[in-house]
């Protein structure tokens, strides 16, 4: 059996989770079964989780649904994950802040070895042989857990979601374990929502308009928001930005903010440190705009405009205008 962590996403399986039950159905052998294991608070809507877990050919859904379980607690949760997996040969979540910190805690649980941000997996008996992304994504790491279950996280956007060739039966079984104090310390006792949104719409948009030192200072992002806005994405920026404080962190693109994958991203004045790419490389087209020829950026790019971001910006603006 392959137990896969599904997290809730705006009522729907989220696209992490997506891209993990993916991965987890190509690791499965015969007579193995993919099941899911999700938490959520009393009385929720669980339907359209458990239709996506179908979708993607999952055979059971275990539901735990404790009123401890309300807001997140890692150490918790990972119990949860550590009950409703039971002798799997393979626990796996998709490589979010989430993912990674409930399995960390469960590797500890089980005195097991972890490893994060798997990109591709083969499992012969107890041990699994996988390759994984170190240094930012910059060097691909081939590696041996010899270790059952192994337990791995799945580098974001490593594989494209795809739902299953035939549904699972998608059963649903409640989960009851018992929930420890001690896992209770650390918990979730509030959330303000962000103004201006959340890294959650950066990682879905198909569309991302970048921008990053080239913009000059904070004022610098008049055109690169309007051009987002006129292709109907979003914004991310570069490390360097958030750092001056120019953005908030929650538009970060990179090794340390957000791992996107849209069909088109257009970074303006980003020279594309190995950190950056780690977090863009998965986008499908990039349109690079930036003064520098030689840039990595530009050169990794599938197109690019040499010039500066706040002369060509308000020409493709003004040429949208047009048609």
């Amino acid at each position: 059996m392959i137990a896969v962590l599904v997290e809730v996403e705006d009522g729907r399986a989220a696209l992490v989770s997506q891209e993990a039950l993916t991965f987890a159905r190509g690791l499965a052998g015969d007579g193995d079964s993919v099941e899911a294991v999700v938490v959520a608070a009393p009385g929720t809507d669980l339907s359209a989780v458990v239709g996506d877990c179908a979708a993607y050919g999952v055979a059971r859904v275990h539901v735990a649904d404790s009123a401890e379980l309300s807001s997140y607690a890692a150490a918790a949760w990972a119990g949860v994950l550590d009950t409703a997996a039971g002798d799997a040969s393979v626990i796996l979540a998709g490589g979010s802040n989430r993912g990674s910190e409930i399995l960390a805690h469960l590797a500890t649980r089980r005195d097991l070895p972890m490893a994060a941000n798997a990109v591709s997996a083969r499992v012969d008996g107890s041990t699994t042989t996988l390759q994984r992304q170190v240094v930012g994504g910059a060097v691909i790491e081939t590696m041996t857990l010899a270790a059952s279950p192994a337990i791995l996280t799945l580098a974001g956007h490593a594989v494209e979601p795809v739902p299953a060739d035939a549904p699972g039966a998608a059963e649903v079984v409640t989960t009851s374990p018992a929930i420890a104090a001690d896992d209770l310390r650390a918990r979730v006792v509030s959330v303000t929502p962000r103004a201006g949104g959340d890294g959650a719409s950066l990682t879905r948009a198909k569309i991302v308009v970048g921008a990053g030192r080239g913009a000059g200072g904070p004022d610098g992002f008049g055109g690169v928001d309007a051009l987002a806005a006129k292709l109907g994405g979003v914004v991310g920026v570069s490390r360097v930005v958030t750092s001056l404080g120019w953005r908030p962190h929650h538009e970060q693109v990179g090794q340390t903010g957000n791992r996107i994958n849209p069909d088109l991203y257009v970074p303006c004045g980003i020279s594309g440190a190995i950190q950056h790419w780690a977090g863009c490389s998965s986008s499908k087209t990039i349109i690079a705009i930036n003064t520098d020829a030689e840039a990595p950026m530009v050169t990794k790019a599938a197109y690019a405009i040499v010039g500066d971001m706040h002369e060509v910006i308000p020409a493709i603006l003004a040429e949208l205008d047009k048609r």
